[in-house]
């Protein structure tokens, strides 16, 4: 089988089995693999990691969405040359 050829059937089993990360990374972690001369589960390893990872850190921003928190509003002193007249007048006074 070709290399490109088996390039697309990666890529459409991926997506398929809903891997997004796998599909996006994966080319990533072979080029790290191949320099770091890595077995083929230390590949694995590194390639369904990255996946479970993002995996995590979605579901936790989907229930912090889904929470719909309040908007924390903060008060920050104005700077303006209006807001430091008019804190002088009433100390002054």
């Amino acid at each position: 089988m070709t290399e490109s050829k088996s390039q697309l059937l990666l890529d459409h089993y991926l997506k398929q089995l809903k891997l997004p990360t796998m599909l996006r990374e994966y080319a990533a972690v072979v080029s790290a693999c191949t320099q770091d001369h890595c077995d083929y589960v230390s590949f694995l390893l590194r390639l369904v990691e990255r996946e479970a990872l993002d995996r995590e850190k979605r579901a936790a921003e989907r229930r912090v969405k889904s929470a719909r928190f309040p908007i924390l509003k903060t008060w920050i002193p104005s700077t303006s040359p209006l807001s430091r007249r008019s804190t002088r007048s009433s100390s002054e006074s």
